[in-house]
C-alpha cells in the first residue's frame, strides 16, 4: 500500500485503485530497462482511481529516493498504455486513433 498527496491536495491509496498496469521492460543484454524512463533503476506504474481518474506512480531503486504520484490526462494514460503494449480500456478506446499512428 502506498499513500500519496496529489498536486490538487487529494490523498490517494494505491490499494483502492480499480485497476493498475505495470510498465514494460526491455532487455539490453545486461539489464532490464524501463520502457517509460529508459533507465534500469527508475520505474512507473499506471493506476485508475475509484473515481475513474488516472495517475502514474514514480518510484526508484536508488537509495534515499522518494516515490511520488501524479495525475495524468486520459490521453496521457492512453500513451502510457500504448507504449507498454497494454490493452486500452473501453472507456479510453475513443482516444486511441488520435494518440497512435
Amino acid at each position: 500500500m502506498s499513500l500519496y498527496r496529489m498536486q490538487d491536495g487529494t490523498v490517494i491509496d494505491t490499494t483502492k485503485s480499480t485497476n493498475f498496469w505495470t510498465e514494460a521492460e526491455d532487455w539490453n543484454g545486461q539489464n532490464h530497462i524501463s520502457r517509460n524512463t529508459g533507465q534500469q533503476w527508475t520505474h512507473q506504474t499506471l493506476y485508475r482511481s475509484r473515481k475513474g481518474r488516472y495517475y502514474v506512480e514514480h518510484f526508484s531503486q536508488y537509495q534515499g529516493s522518494k516515490a511520488h504520484a501524479e495525475w495524468v490526462s486520459p490521453e496521457e494514460a492512453v500513451r502510457w498504455l500504448a507504449l507498454n503494449g497494454c490493452a486500452i480500456p473501453d472507456e479510453l478506446a475513443h482516444l486511441t486513433e488520435e494518440i497512435t499512428d
